[in-house]
């Protein structure tokens, strides 16, 4: 029987789970994203892991536990590194788990049709002396390119176990869990790159080295040379050390023309070139696949537009707009709700709570029981359900990644790399959920500047599926509400990329293969992400229920409405209009749902429709997303963004609303 277990790994391994359980081998995967290493991972434990892989998925370590013949065996899935120098946190993590939990068995997973780039971390792992088996996954992919590795070569060159698997299909599983019985260790430096130059200094540090990490000296002399602090702090231990190593990489990079790391990173390819020459050979006849022809567009600056338009509009306009947000929470929502679930929990409270008071906390109109689970499962579940279906779909079919380096460009431009792009469209589902995804950015100062632009830019589904439906018949001003929102998301990412200190974003992501969705992955993954909604974002709704009702017994929402009709005035919005922003705070979509209903009631012409619906998209996020900001960015971010939101939105809606009347546009 197979075993899975989550544990989350920080930037520094546990010592005591590093420890052997008797009789107990270790296997640590390792790789770069996008290879299918947790793939593997589910065909060697038989438990479901997450396939495809995007920045941030793999932050948790998955650890399983396999059984090959009569061995027992601890499978560790790693996140996805390019290499043994760490950047991300989930680099760091990776290198730790190989530093200092000492596998039996450390399987390097590549894309066997990208070998020429990921061959020289394999080589780095040589050097590393780490027990290694290199699986060449995503054969099927490689036989449809214009190449072919032939692996028995391969297998002479490294001196290393080589197996060929397809982790999608488990085609290969079976020689791969022959290969891991049949492991054993040949002894290191058969192959050794020499560093020209750098080999007295490589020498001369191995020598001051004192450590029981789990890497050779040569290999960390090279990492010292790279100037990896973390590595240093681990492998020198006394200030005179430290002191002398610091003179020889002083005095080597005196010596040198170009940075140590390049000169490195150049010898490595140069030993990988004289690898593959006599590996890779040519798949003649193999011509460019229609597959091929849509990867490449997809990431075209001017024909992948139209494919993500597109996207949008059938996915999220059409299937979450209209079927979620609309069928489906019409459905629970006037139905289930309304007619079966509020009416029982109304008469068991009148039973059990005879003081109408303390009842209207449970069951009044902002009660935890009418409101908080009636919000929570009539109209964010049903609506984040097929949000979460469609982004499973998108994810699997690996255009995620594309759509990642499509925007790449631009998003530099706002201080962001193409990886913000993730919790960007999950924020069109949820921003609560997409402002817990923000951990995932590489730098504190990427992280601020994505939690700034969800909370203020990017309207949740269920806000956007009412907007959408208040615009219904006015092209025109649905027009200027979202170039506006465009233009804030753009001018505000440009202007705090260059308050915020810090080095310009760095972005590499290996793109998989377009493929069809599998259904099977498409529905763990949506069934999954519901079941961390429920955890998360669930109590936070409720929490939120008993706050209004506390601010409706206070009287303090009276007073918070009386204030707020002065900015409805200075924007020439009516009085009635101040109630639906107090509460848009609580409920992004009831904020958007009362301007539905004062545009129904004839209360509002259509300019005050355009200068409300901007004014609310961009008014301060709902309290779900302020506290989960607070509990990611601290309080002072948290409460310095939200007051900056505050009056931004009320500025430019008043600056919109200015501009239309003088111009005396007729919408």
């Amino acid at each position: 029987m197979t075993i899975i277990e989550n544990k989350k790994q920080n930037n520094r391994s546990d010592r005591h789970s590093a420890k052997k359980k008797p009789g107990l081998k270790k296997i640590v995967l390792v790789g770069n994203p996008n290879v299918g290493k947790s793939a593997i991972f589910n065909c060697l434990t038989g438990s479901y892991a997450v396939v495809s892989n995007y920045p941030g998925t793999t932050v948790e370590v998955y650890r399983g536990k396999a059984k090959i013949d009569n061995a027992e065996y601890e499978i560790i899935d790693t996140p996805g590194m390019y290499a043994l120098t760490s950047i991300t946190e989930e680099e760091k993590v990776a290198r730790n788990i190989l530093l200092e939990e000492k596998p039996d068995i450390v399987i390097h997973v590549i894309d066997a049709k990208n070998i020429e780039r990921m061959l020289g971390f394999t080589l780095q792992l040589i050097e590393a002396d780490q027990p290694l088996l290199l699986v060449l996954n995503m054969i099927d992919e490689l036989e449809m390119s214009d190449k072919k590795i032939n692996t028995d070569v391969l297998l002479r060159e490294l001196h290393i176990p080589v197996v060929r698997t397809i982790g999608t299909s488990g085609k290969g599983i079976k020689e791969l869990k022959k290969a891991i019985k049949d492991y054993k260790k040949k002894n290191a430096g058969f192959i050794q790159i020499k560093y020209d130059n750098l080999e007295n200094a490589v020498s001369q540090i191995s020598s001051k080295i004192d450590t029981d990490l789990n890497f050779s000296n040569r290999s960390i002399s090279t990492l010292i040379l790279m100037e990896d602090e973390e590595i240093i702090n681990k492998t020198v231990k006394s200030g005179d050390s430290r002191k002398k190593i610091d003179e020889t990489v002083k005095n080597i990079k005196s010596k040198q023309n170009k940075p140590l790391n390049y000169i490195i990173t150049l010898k490595r390819m140069e030993a990988v070139k004289n690898i593959l020459k006599n590996v890779i050979e040519p798949n003649i006849g193999k011509k460019i696949s229609i597959r091929n022809f849509l990867s490449k567009i997809t990431m075209h600056p001017v024909y992948g537009v139209p494919i993500l338009l597109f996207i949008l509009y059938f996915g999220l306009y059409k299937f979450v707009g209209e079927f979620g947000a609309g069928t489906m929470v019409g459905f629970l929502e006037n139905i289930v709700f309304d007619k079966y679930i509020n009416p029982f929990f109304i008469k068991i409270f009148e039973v059990i709570i005879p003081w109408t008071l303390l009842r209207s906390l449970f069951t009044g109109e902002y009660g935890i029981f009418t409101l908080g689970l009636r919000y929570s499962f009539g109209i964010i579940l049903p609506i984040v359900t097929v949000f979460f279906f469609m982004f499973a779909i998108i994810e699997d079919s690996g255009y995620l990644p594309r759509l990642a380096m499509l925007v790449d460009n631009l998003f530099k431009k706002i201080g962001l790399s193409g990886r913000a792009i993730i919790p960007m469209v999950l924020g069109l589902g949820c921003d609560t959920m997409a402002t817990m995804v923000t951990r995932t950015l590489p730098t504190q100062r990427e992280r601020i500047i994505a939690t700034i632009l969800l909370s203020l830019a990017i309207p949740c589904s269920a806000q956007l599926g009412v907007i959408i439906a208040i615009f219904e018949g006015k092209n025109s001003a649905f027009l200027i509400w979202a170039l506006v929102m465009g233009l804030v998301f753009l001018l505000i990412g440009y202007l705090t990329s260059k308050l915020f200190p810090g080095d310009k974003p760095v972005f590499y992501m290996e793109i998989p293969p377009l493929r069809f969705p599998k259904i099977s992955n498409v529905i763990v993954k949506t069934i999954s992400r519901v079941n961390w909604y429920l955890k998360e974002i669930l109590p936070i709704f409720l929490i939120a229920s008993a706050l209004i009702w506390l601010g409706q017994i206070t009287k303090l929402f009276d007073l918070l409405i009386y204030i707020l009709k002065f900015p409805m005035k200075w924007l020439g919005l009516p009085d009635e209009a101040a109630r639906i922003f107090l509460f848009g705070f609580f409920r992004r979509d009831y904020g958007a749902a009362g301007l539905y209903d004062l545009k129904k009631a004839g209360l509002i012409d259509t300019t005050q429709i355009v200068v409300a619906s901007i004014a609310l998209t961009l008014f301060l996020p709902c309290v779900a997303q302020f506290l989960i900001t607070i509990k990611e960015r601290g309080i002072k971010a948290g409460i310095g963004i939200s007051l900056f939101i505050l009056f931004f939105s009320f500025i430019v809606a008043f600056a919109v609303n200015f501009i239309i009347r003088s111009l005396g546009v007729n919408l």
